[in-house]
């Protein structure tokens, strides 16, 4: 029987003799534009059946609406054991810049709408799950790959549906997530969020006759201020074991060097975000209406009813109207750091890079999260977020390449354990 070192040695070999063709791949999909809105990712899915249809593994498509496919497949082992899920999303941020469609190769560097967010991550998943078939015979369990839609937009036709669809195809032992991370950390939680708009109304006048009417700018601008007064920066209720991983020295630093500093306290508190103002039409003029769009993120223990009550009380006395946006709240969700799939991650990132992976909390939402919620370990391992949605958005090749690496050994080692586990009713439908 081949050794789980002999698979490693074998993974690494390949990935090295891939290189380029990796780094070509990556810019092919680079260049696919599945921007989110509206969220086709049709010619995605189409590039990336063709890379498993090259790898002869087996796949198939599934989809709540057919501009917005989710490829899935997945083969088992030679022998009973752990089932681990790779995930990753084809749909990208929009831009405004245009050059970033040509994924242009400069300075060691790939510039291109989802170098970061996510197309690097998910590339990464795709090739180790075609990379570990050809050493199935020396694995146990089952391996899993799901590359899906619509994360941008909450998941609702992605990874959300095929939990409520297809569970299946998504109920596992662990799952690997390829979201921007950064290396030589572990994401292991991330915070919750609360995204809603307020509205007001008013009959309009002449802005030099404040008495006859109210003006629906001035009632959100004080709402929105007493909402900053009252939780912005607000120190979450968490858990004190949660919060001890959170401000041990070696996570503070890690999460400040790599989200910039300020990022670890962040992760511990509430914070709010005015994202979008609209109203009025002139100066002079007294406006009919004005809405504001607010995205509120919460850290692990709040509690989310309360904070919904309270907000819509606010709300009310303020003579405006609160709705939320259903599909972008949700709660906060974490995975145990000392977990099995973690700690697999932790001394592959020691092995590989040199460089330890204290616990970090992402600040942004994944669909890592709707694994944990179901109780499954979920961990994350992917490029740098730094640059993510940003005009230069950017991977270097070294990091691709070593995304890549990671989670094809992640992945080899976690289904090279001998022991069984529950293996969930597989989803043929």
């Amino acid at each position: 029987m081949t050794s789980a070192s002999s698979v490693r040695d074998a993974i690494n070999a390949r990935i090295d003799a891939d290189r380029d063709m990796l780094v070509e791949l990556l810019r092919q999909f680079l260049r696919i534009r599945s921007v989110n809105p509206p969220g086709d990712t049709r010619e995605a899915a189409d590039f990336v059946r063709g890379i498993l249809d090259r790898f002869g593994v087996p796949h198939r498509t599934l989809s709540a609406v057919a501009e917005m496919p989710n490829v899935v497949g997945r083969w088992d082992g030679a022998r009973p054991g752990k089932h681990l899920v790779l995930n990753g999303h084809m749909d990208v941020f929009p831009v405004s810049n245009e050059a970033l469609w040509a994924a242009e190769l400069r300075d060691g560097r790939i510039y291109g709408r989802g170098a970061s967010d996510m197309k690097t991550g998910t590339l990464a998943a795709i090739m180790a799950y075609g990379y570990l078939h050809e050493h199935r015979a020396a694995l146990a369990g089952a391996l899993s790959l799901t590359v899906v839609s619509d994360e941008q937009s909450g998941g609702r036709y992605g990874t959300r549906f095929l939990f409520e669809q297809h569970p299946g195809v998504v109920t596992a032992d662990a799952c690997l997530n390829g979201e921007p991370s950064g290396l030589g950390n572990l994401r292991f939680m991330e915070k919750g969020t609360l995204r809603f708009s307020l509205s007001s109304t008013g009959i309009g006048g002449h802005g030099g006759y404040p008495h006859q009417a109210p003006n629906p700018i001035e009632r959100i601008v004080r709402l929105t201020s007493r909402i900053y007064e009252l939780y912005h920066l607000r120190l979450g209720d968490m858990p004190a074991d949660v919060d001890a991983i959170l401000t041990a020295p070696e996570t503070v630093r890690t999460a400040d060097a790599l989200l910039g500093a300020g990022a670890a306290e962040n992760a511990r508190r509430i914070t709010v975000n005015i994202g979008i103002i609209n109203g009025g039409l002139k100066a002079t003029q007294i406006p009919t209406a004005c809405t504001a769009h607010l995205d509120i993120r919460t850290p692990l223990g709040t509690d989310r009813d309360v904070l919904r009550a309270e907000l819509l009380a606010l709300a009310e006395d303020h003579d405006c109207t609160m709705v939320v946006n259903e599909d972008h709240s949700y709660p906060a969700s974490m995975t145990d750091p000392e977990g099995e799939l973690a700690q697999i991650l932790r001394r592959n990132t020691r092995e590989l890079l040199g460089l330890d992976a204290p616990p970090v909390c992402s600040l942004g939402g994944t669909d890592a999260r709707y694994w944990r919620w179901q109780g499954i370990p979920a961990v994350i391992c992917g490029p740098s977020n730094i640059s993510m949605g940003t005009d230069q958005e950017h991977v270097t090749v070294e990091e691709a390449i070593a995304v890549i690496r990671l989670q094809a050994l992640c992945a080899a080692d976690y289904l090279a354990a001998t022991h069984p586990a529950g293996e969930p009713a597989r989803d043929d439908a």
